[in-house]
Order: C-alpha cells, then sequence, then structure tokens
C-alpha cells in the first residue's frame, strides 16, 4: 500500500488523539468551538458510514484532480474551506450538546466508520466521489487530523 493512503493502524493515532479533547481545547484557527468540531466529526464519520445522507455535491473536478490532492499529496489540508451544511454544526449538522456525550459520540462514531471502512461499506464521499477502502482510511485520517491540530492536538 503507498505510503501516502491510509492504513487502518493510522488510525489509532486518531482515536489517541480523541481521547486528548476537552473542553478547555483552545483554537488555533477557524470560527468552531471545540464542541461544535466535535459534532462536526461525528456528523462526518456518520456520513460515511452510512448513518447520515448527505447531498452530492461532486464534479468531475472534485472527484479527479482535488480528490488527488486531497488525499495523496502531501500537504495539509487548508485552514477556512467551507464543509457542506449537513455536517457544518452552525448551519444544519448536529448542535452541541453535553461535551462529554458529544465525545462519547464522536469516539462511537469513529469506531463504526473504520469497521464499516474496513468491510468496504462506505458509500460514495458527497465531494470525492467513490472512494477505496484505503482512501476512506486516509480521508478518515486527514479530515480528523485538520481538525485535532485546529485545537492542538
Amino acid at each position: 500500500m503507498s505510503k501516502t493512503l491510509g492504513k487502518p493502524e493510522d488510525l489509532a493515532e486518531i482515536s489517541r488523539r480523541l481521547g486528548l479533547l476537552s473542553e478547555q481545547s483552545v483554537r488555533q484557527w477557524g470560527k468552531m468551538t471545540v464542541n461544535e468540531m466535535v459534532c462536526h466529526l461525528s456528523d462526518g464519520f456518520d456520513f460515511a458510514s452510512g448513518e447520515l445522507e448527505v447531498e452530492n455535491v461532486s464534479t468531475l473536478w472534485s472527484r479527479t484532480a482535488i480528490r488527488w490532492l486531497a488525499l495523496r499529496a502531501p500537504l495539509k489540508w487548508p485552514k477556512g474551506v467551507p464543509t457542506m451544511p449537513e455536517i457544518d454544526p452552525q448551519r444544519d449538522g448536529t448542535k452541541p450538546g453535553e461535551f462529554a456525550r458529544d465525545r462519547e459520540r464522536l469516539e462511537t462514531g469513529f469506531e463504526t466508520f473504520v469497521k464499516a471502512a474496513s468491510e468496504g461499506r462506505c458509500g460514495a464521499h458527497p465531494f470525492f466521489g467513490a472512494l477505496s477502502r484505503d482512501e476512506w482510511f486516509r480521508w478518515g485520517y486527514l479530515h480528523a487530523d485538520h481538525h485535532l491540530r485546529q485545537f492542538g492536538h
């Protein structure tokens, strides 16, 4: 497997870092609070594993060039890229509640995502289109890594 694609063991690092999140985690950039970010990641893992329906907004450009750059280029994801309304807690996404419950939901959703990706049960990504098992692992790692770095983890 290519070093630039994801592996299940890479996701163990994400699980460890999720455990570092607290209500005191300080935002380094962006608009979301730490609890909104937790809900955003939960919603993202939920759509990946088929638990949440998200509108397909993919284009030929997003399914090819942007997908390749996002998943294979050795670059950090850029800050400030708008997300889909269904997973934006400031729009139509899940609104934060009690932090411990929201984090528990994230940890459970993450485990469900890893299992679904391992078994090839993830559907198409609403922006990148159909992804292979390894591409889903890579997406899961990069998306969580981006937001964990946003809060210093």
